[in-house]
């Protein structure tokens, strides 16, 4: 199950490349909407509504609520664009250096203290995108906000509360910003800029299946997060960041030339020595574990 959300979310840039023509805008828009009518449908079927109501009842859960919703709203928003500009390469970069983002974050905003091999992989990190950066002629300005968005949807997903449910976090973010795309999705029908009803059948049916492109992977990790280690579903994540990587050069075209393999070879050096360190300290703090109970029970 953990290997088909993160396969699902890997083939994105294919799904979003076959909305077109509808812009960034609309597609987001429609993922917004159609994915609080999934969720709303599936949650009322699984009499979580309870819990949703708990969530938008706590104040301070709702605050970080509603910056998980707008980060993941800006993280949507820009993986739309990137892909619908042929920057798919980029984006999947975006996703490699998250774990070095959320690193960071966790230094700056919690205080955090890191290890030496953390600290390397960060600067390794650091190198890296200063290669892309040259490579590109820009800062890859795209997988910088993807990885800083996701990051910070990630803290703010922990003080919403690592026991809500996948289903009903999603289901409250989308419900706040809802509102916002039901006015943006008028203004472009009004503006003559909508495709819902312009393009066809069979793309009218495809922006309804965003809701089911973003509900399925998500209760498909809920599914597997619970019942594999936390470690397992860390090495998980690289695959989808692989697969947009393939599915960039392998099906879309788009160019990878030396310079920029350099730069992603430098990214994944920096997540093999962050992957071992973290499994290390998993093995660390298991082993104190089983000695402290094992001197409990002497």
């Amino acid at each position: 199950m953990g290997a088909a959300a993160y396969a699902l979310w890997g083939s994105f840039p294919l799904y979003f490349t076959a909305l077109a023509p509808a812009g960034s805008l609309e597609v987001l828009v429609h993922r917004v909407l159609w994915s609080l009518v999934l969720c709303a449908v599936v949650l009322v079927a699984l009499r979580g509504l309870p819990q949703l109501r708990a969530l938008l009842g706590d104040r301070q859960r709702t605050g970080w609520l509603a910056v998980a919703s707008v980060t993941i709203a800006a993280n949507w928003g820009v993986y739309i664009y990137g892909v619908q500009s042929g920057n798919v390469i980029e984006a999947s970069l975006g996703y490699f250096v998250n774990p070095l983002v959320t690193v960071l974050l966790g230094v700056v905003l919690l205080r955090e203290r890191l290890r030496r091999a953390q600290w390397a992989a960060v600067g390794i990190g650091v190198v890296a995108v200063g290669v892309i950066t040259a490579d590109y002629g820009r800062v890859p300005w795209i997988a910088l906000v993807l990885a800083l968005t996701f990051a910070t949807y990630g803290l703010a997903k922990n003080r919403v509360g690592r026991g809500t449910p996948a289903l009903v976090s999603l289901t409250g973010e989308t419900l706040v910003l809802a509102p916002f795309a039901l006015v943006a999705l008028v203004v472009l029908e009004l503006a003559g800029d909508g495709t819902f009803t312009t393009a066809g059948p069979l793309h009218t049916a495809l922006l309804v299946t965003t809701g089911v492109a973003t509900t399925v992977p998500l209760l498909l990790f809920g599914a597997a997060a619970r019942r594999i280690p936390l470690t397992t579903i860390g090495l998980l994540q690289y695959l989808t960041p692989v697969l947009q990587l393939l599915c960039g050069v392998l099906l879309l075209g788009e160019e990878m030339p030396p310079t920029r393999w350099v730069g992603f070879a430098l990214v994944w050096l920096a997540l093999v020595v962050l992957s071992a360190d973290t499994l290390r300290a998993a093995r660390r703090r298991s082993a104190l574990a089983r000695s402290a109970v094992a001197s409990a029970q002497g």
